[in-house]
């Protein structure tokens, strides 16, 4: 099982995130169902924070990870996680914040225009 500890991650800025994003990376939103729904990047896969040990096998099939939730807090933590178990994982400084600042797109899975909860 995977903890969650203080450790602070590896970190990218939005706009950097962007480009890395159009190669091998990933985007992982680990925030709840509910956050999701009201808007996403529309790359992103949902993995809920809760569920990040039952989904280890699907992660660990990319290459990179960048790992993203609302401020930038939690995904630190499961970033701090995943590096530990070996992962290339890095977290996006300010979450979906950030991202939608930095001109990310935010949806809604219907592709409609999605809010930041």
């Amino acid at each position: 099982m995977m903890s969650f500890g203080p450790e602070h991650a590896p970190q990218v800025s939005a706009l950097d995130a962007l480009g890395l994003l159009t190669g091998e990376a990933v985007l992982i939103d680990v925030r709840e169902m509910d956050e999701w729904q009201a808007g996403h990047a529309p790359m992103a896969t949902h993995v809920p924070m809760s569920q990040l040990g039952a989904a280890a096998a699907q992660l660990s099939e990319h290459p990179r990870l960048i790992i993203i939730c609302r401020s930038g807090r939690r995904s630190d933590q499961v970033v701090g996680a995943l590096v530990k178990a070996g992962y290339d994982a890095i977290n996006l400084d300010g979450g979906m914040h950030a991202w939608q600042q930095a001109g990310g797109a935010v949806v809604r899975d219907d592709g409609t225009p999605g809010t930041v909860i």
